[in-house]
């Protein structure tokens, strides 16, 4: 299904970067970063039957034809040249190794996106569907239980070798190997095999049908060449050692130079797919220039004095108030809405539910009464929506009463799920007025002490131990500090301690990896489709036990379990939705976390120095390109070349 892009603050603030893989290991083989390229085995099996295709589409129909020239949102005659100036991306404010897949999780953005490509292209015009890129063709069991990809005959790496079967193989290996970051093989874990059937076939026989295991094969294996890593004596390092080495693969740029707070990436001139559908009218600069800045402030300070040329802002506030001056209003700089055509992942204050003070249900409910709503709205100048549950503004978010197949899902479980997952979803607190306010916080109160906890004398909130309860939130971004104070006021009305633990994002992503921490504000992303493999790593019970999964809040539940079970296996759009809305529904009812908000528009900034195609793809970020293509990056281009 659509990519997922994961820990990200997508909405208004600066994504965090834990780009495409994210949970638990498949151990494929813990030897194979060890093996040389002729060592890579080959299989005279032959491909399951079915009939070959140029494109796949998880649900319904596909839109562009066979062979087609371009996609409808470019301009495929577009001008190359020129420089395009950036800044990081996301919270990563330097880098230190070239290799994404591997932990620390600190390379730089552009290298993974840019640098490397997947056996075939994530359309952003539709929800679900893929068209070749490396794998000109794909054959698709009539049961869903494999598909064989073949490589596309021009495709070659950027040192000019063939890309082949035994590429992908290889770097299929790799990512779920032990060692790889334990998050890159989460987009494989339904796979049982691959097999090398020829030098340009590739077969994957999956462990159980699945739709979505497909889609992900197909857009999110990284393909690079065995060869990077070797030494002179041609031996490969083991991939956890691969580092610094500039990767050997076949995206459209190359890494001209890297210093850890600048990367210099040139278009490659002998890109090997420039001229078919999916990539015709693409990658028109010559160069990305990314230059990695320490904090908002100093950002924003360097793009207005055009130190680079675009910019999406995080901040409503900034947007507002600061975009201002005579450099917008003469239109050198354009200050733009663009409207954001996919679902709205959750975003909000999430709950080491790991740690005791976190255990009850009736105290998370607590805290999200405890919340000032009205007050950020108001902060966010009033273009804020708040989150009602997992998946805003898109027909899977859970409505009114269960539907049959919502039931049968969810009551094997009645006896252990709050009542409310068996009614309507209640509404958010609201605190429009003081009143309201008052009024939730004497609720919550209420809900306190049902859990055990009490105001003492002292005014602190305790337990029957006397322990007190506490709240460190983990935080690297100062700018959200005013929204923790707002929270801090109310939740010291009911005793309870708040402080904000402010630390560079190395040691926030290495607490996170660790589950060390009590709270954190995170956003999973935008996302056109919930993927099942996505959401048993953001809230599986394997995850939840497994380090540097993204099941942060520790969610260990058995029907959350057996509903991404049945959403895995689903062979129809309707149970895809109707999994969803189960989901979602335990998600609002046992209160894993405190929602925050989500903007319908992205807020975007940048130099009048550009062409842009007339059309805006549905699925498009603006400079990241998870979830979806980075549509300024990608099909922008300089109207002044120099």
């Amino acid at each position: 299904m659509g990519a997922v892009s994961s820990r990200y603050h997508a909405q208004m603030r600066p994504m965090r970067p834990s780009p495409i893989f994210l949970i638990g290991i498949t151990v494929v083989s813990s030897l194979l970063s060890l093996a040389s390229p002729a060592s890579t085995p080959t299989s005279t099996k032959p491909p399951t039957t079915g009939v070959w295709t140029y494109a796949f589409a998880e649900y319904g129909d596909i839109k562009y034809p066979e062979g087609f020239d371009h996609y409808d949102f470019v301009n495929p005659n577009a001008p190359k040249g020129g420089t395009l100036r950036l800044s990081n991306p996301d919270r990563r404010t330097s880098f230190d190794k070239y290799n994404p897949f591997i932990l620390p999780q600190n390379a730089p953005a552009g290298v993974e996106l840019f640098v490397f490509e997947t056996l075939t292209d994530a359309s952003p015009d539709e929800p679900a569907t893929m068209y070749g890129l490396l794998a000109s063709q794909m054959l698709v069991a009539p049961d869903y239980s494999s598909i064989s990809f073949r490589i596309n005959p021009l495709a070659h790496f950027s040192n000019g070798d063939p890309v082949t079967a035994e590429d992908v193989k290889y770097s299929f290996d790799m990512a779920v190997s032990p060692v790889a970051a334990p998050s890159y093989g989460q987009y494989f874990l339904g796979v049982r095999d691959a097999i090398v059937v020829d030098s340009r076939t590739v077969h994957f026989d999956l462990k159980a049908p699945s739709r979505d295991q497909i889609l992900q094969l197909g857009t999110q294996l990284r393909v690079f060449s065995r060869k990077w890593g070797m030494g002179s004596d041609g031996r490969i390092k083991p991939f956890d050692q691969i580092v610094h080495e500039v990767p050997i693969a076949t995206g459209p740029y190359l890494i001209a130079k890297g210093t850890g707070q600048m990367l210099d990436l040139v278009r490659d001139p002998h890109y090997w797919a420039r001229d078919i559908g999916v990539r015709k009218g693409f990658y028109n600069f010559d160069h990305l220039l990314y230059h990695y800045y320490s904090d908002p402030a100093a950002s924003f300070e360097a793009f207005k004095a055009g130190d680079f040329e675009l910019k999406e802002e995080y901040s409503a506030k900034r947007f507002v108030r600061q975009y201002v001056g005579s450099k917008f209003r003469d239109g050198e700089i354009v200050k733009r809405q663009l409207p954001i055509g996919m679902g709205f992942f959750y975003e909000g204050f999430l709950l080491n539910t790991r740690r005791t003070q976190f255990s009850d249900v009736r105290v998370r409910d607590a805290l999200n009464y405890s919340f000032d709503w009205n007050w950020n709205w108001h902060q966010s100048y009033q273009m804020g929506r708040r989150f009602d549950g997992l998946f805003q503004n898109t027909p899977y978010a859970a409505t009114g009463l269960p539907n049959a197949t919502e039931l049968r899902l969810l009551e094997p479980y009645r006896k252990d799920l709050p009542p409310q997952v068996f009614a309507a979803p209640e509404p958010n607190p609201g605190s429009d007025t003081p009143a309201k306010l008052r009024a939730n916080l004497l609720h919550a109160r209420q809900l306190l002490a049902d859990a055990g906890w009490t105001i003492h004398p002292d005014g602190v909130l305790r337990n029957h131990k006397g322990e007190s309860f506490q709240i460190e939130i983990l935080e690297d971004d100062p700018s959200f500090e005013p929204v923790f104070g707002r929270w801090a006021e109310s939740l010291r009305k009911l005793g309870i301690t708040i402080r904000v633990r402010l630390v560079d994002f190395a040691v926030y992503q290495s607490r996170l990896d660790s589950f060390d921490f009590d709270c954190t504000m995170l956003n999973f992303g935008e996302f056109e489709m919930p993927s099942p493999g996505l959401l048993k790593d953001y809230f599986g019970s394997v995850a939840a036990r497994t380090p540097g999964s993204d099941n942060v809040s520790g969610i260990a539940n058995p029907a959350v379990d057996h509903i991404v079970e049945f959403m895995m296996q689903a062979s129809t759009q309707e149970e895809i939705v109707s999994g969803s809305r189960a989901l979602d529904r335990i998600f609002i009812a046992e209160h894993y976390a405190v929602p925050y908000l989500y903007y319908p528009n992205s807020l975007v900034a940048y130099w009048d120095r550009f062409g842009i195609p007339p059309l805006l793809p549905k699925y498009y970020s603006i400079e990241n390109g998870i979830a979806a293509i980075p549509w300024p990056i990608s099909t922008w281009w300089a109207k002044n070349r120099n």
